[in-house]
């Protein structure tokens, strides 16, 4: 099954006590996809990264365990994973004897790749390896404090979105903090802060704005949301390169962050950003 409204958002849960990998749900991609009008040749390469705030297992005398976790889904993998499945998941860990980071890491490797029908990439460190880092930052120019008059709040209008015609040889990265959508089945608010990266006709930024805010009374999963958005501007804008990465804030000890660009092979950081 991977019919959201089948998933275990929204309904009460009994944490059970051991390790489940079946906890796991798989949501398929493609219906979206076609919503979008897109077919099997996809106009975006990218990933997914999630991090986990929440990890926690037993070592072999018993002694907790703590880490911090990435996971890195990628875009043409079939399913994304539903989010409270996977806090489900991580929790089942918490009472087993599972050895150490590698062993562990490899675990999670081999159950995230087969909810999502692609290889996920893991990465687990301590927290001591983070301690004091500092929230990181993105290339771009805020487009957030232009004074406009806004009252359109979804669905998401591409009408706003349109390009001057004076080519940009170099590009530019516009970054805003305004984009905010709901949960599709808890109609629980999303909140994000979002970078486009793009070479060609340069974006009108006011029209990009309405465009964003636009999204903030819709109901879509952040990797949708995010795929909408890079489908709107390649239709609207035509950019020779686009690259759209959203950064959303951190939810039951998950953040989830999706990563499409036009190019392929691209590996994007994972900056923790000051909302994050």
């Amino acid at each position: 099954m991977t019919d959201a409204a089948q998933s275990p958002l929204g309904k009460p849960v009994a944490y059970g006590r051991g390790y489940d990998s079946k906890l796991l749900f798989p949501i398929a991609r493609a219906p979206n996809r076609v919503r979008l009008g897109l077919g099997a040749t996809l106009p975006f390469h990218g990933v997914d990264i999630w991090n986990a705030y929440e990890l926690s297992w037993l070592d072999g005398r018993g002694k907790p365990v703590v880490a911090l976790g990435e996971f890195r889904v990628p875009a043409l993998s079939p399913n994304l994973i539903e989010s409270k499945s996977l806090k489900l998941y991580l929790n089942s860990l918490n009472q087993e004897r599972l050895g150490d980071f590698e062993a562990v890491a490899t675990l999670l490797a081999n159950d995230l790749s087969a909810a999502a029908g692609a290889a996920v990439g893991v990465a687990l460190r301590p927290p001591a390896d983070v301690t004091g880092a500092a929230a990181g930052a993105w290339h771009g120019e805020s487009i957030d404090d232009q004074c406009l008059d806004i009252d359109d709040y979804g669905p998401p209008n591409p009408a706003h979105l349109r390009a001057d015609g004076a080519d940009d040889d170099d590009g530019e990265g516009l970054v805003s903090n305004l984009l905010k959508s709901n949960c599709p089945v808890t109609g629980q608010p999303d909140w994000a802060s979002v970078q486009i990266v793009y070479r060609g006709p340069r974006i009108d930024r006011a029209g990009l704005l309405r465009y964003l805010v636009s999204f903030r009374a819709h109901a879509e999963f952040h990797e949708h949301c995010v795929e909408r958005i890079f489908v709107d501007l390649l239709d609207r804008c035509a950019p020779r390169s686009l690259a759209v990465y959203a950064r959303y804030t951190r939810r039951g000890g998950l953040d989830i962050n999706p990563f499409r660009c036009s190019a392929a092979g691209l590996t994007p950081a994972n900056p923790r950003l000051p909302r994050q």
